[in-house]
């Protein structure tokens, strides 16, 4: 009877190689010149737009370091008048927060700014990820906090949402390394446009 050391040798050898591609890809992400990196936000923006289409609450993280830039985004999202919200980390728990111009933010201790108060969002009708790396079938590799995964489990609140992966193009890679609490994405959106998964 199989003893189920081969499993956790597999998840093992999945975390090791997240790792690896983690620093790697970090790597990849810190050699794009910061006019590329304008350049490449509000392209995405453009992209971003289309396929959030009429969908009413949208979920966006507030960049930082050398993320694809959010903010031509918020503001086309702003003047669109979609309702808006970010995340909010609480340990290891993570909630969607409303937010508008004017909304006081604070850093949490990932260096990430977040609302100091408003109202916890229910309902998400569409949800941009960050991402270190990504792939064709739609995996996507994070920081390994797994706020994100544990948000979006099928048992939370926010099930139903459409993910959007969002990251510069050169973070596709042949094959993310996924585990079984990985949550997949709807579609990514790049600055050379919007990708559907094809697993």
């Amino acid at each position: 009877m199989p003893d189920g050391t081969g499993g956790r040798h597999h998840s093992r050898k999945n975390v090791r190689i997240k790792v690896e591609l983690r620093a790697r890809m970090r790597a990849v992400r810190r050699g794009i010149p910061i006019a590329s990196r304008r350049a490449a936000a509000r392209l995405a923006a453009i992209h971003a737009l289309r396929i959030i289409g009429a969908r009413r609450t949208v979920a966006v993280y507030l960049s930082i370091g050398d993320e694809l830039g959010t903010g031509p985004l918020i503001l086309a999202l702003l003047r669109r008048r979609h309702r808006l919200c970010v995340p909010r980390i609480n340990g290891r728990s993570m909630a969607f927060v409303a937010i508008g111009p004017g909304t006081p933010l604070r850093l949490n201790r990932y260096g990430i700014a977040q609302p100091v108060g408003g109202s916890r969002v229910r309902r998400v009708d569409a949800v941009l990820l960050p991402l270190l790396a990504f792939d064709r079938s739609g995996k996507r590799l994070g920081q390994g906090g797994g706020h994100y995964d544990r948000a979006l489990a099928s048992r939370r609140p926010y099930r139903q949402p459409l993910r959007v992966g969002y990251g510069y193009s050169l973070q596709e890679v042949p094959q993310v390394p996924a585990t079984a609490h990985d949550v997949d994405l709807h579609a990514i959106v790049t600055e050379a446009g919007v990708q559907w998964p094809t697993g």
